[in-house]
């Protein structure tokens, strides 16, 4: 067998083990996949998960300014984690936000289930 048509074999087989086919597979196939590991439900027009929440943290010297931190914390790792499509705390569902003051100024900590349109 000539180096060509084995490397040709080989792409082909990594080709067919990584595409299932269709639009919505090649979507998924966009995000890191771990979406899949946690139960999701329709939730008015959108997908969010049932069994899992993230949580964000900000501390800033507003209550605004440190509610708006939190939700950036939140963003970023479930888009890490999820991605893109599951990082807008905007479409998230169960939302929480729990903000003090205290000597450095304010600390919030928000949870929410992620969703996606």
């Amino acid at each position: 067998m000539s180096r060509v048509s084995y490397t040709a074999r080989i792409a082909l087989v990594l080709a067919a083990a990584t595409w299932s086919g269709g639009p919505a597979e090649a979507q998924k196939s966009a995000m890191t996949g771990l979406d899949t590991l946690h139960a999701q439900s329709r939730v008015g027009g959108k997908t969010c998960m049932t069994d899992h929440e993230h949580g964000g943290e900000g501390t800033l010297a507003s209550k605004k300014g440190a509610s708006e931190a939190a939700i950036r914390h939140w963003e970023s790792f479930t888009a890490w984690e999820y991605g893109k499509a599951w990082g807008s705390y905007r479409l998230a569902d169960a939302k929480t936000m729990d903000c003090q003051a205290g000597g450095s100024g304010w600390f919030c900590k928000t949870t929410a289930r992620p969703c996606r349109r």
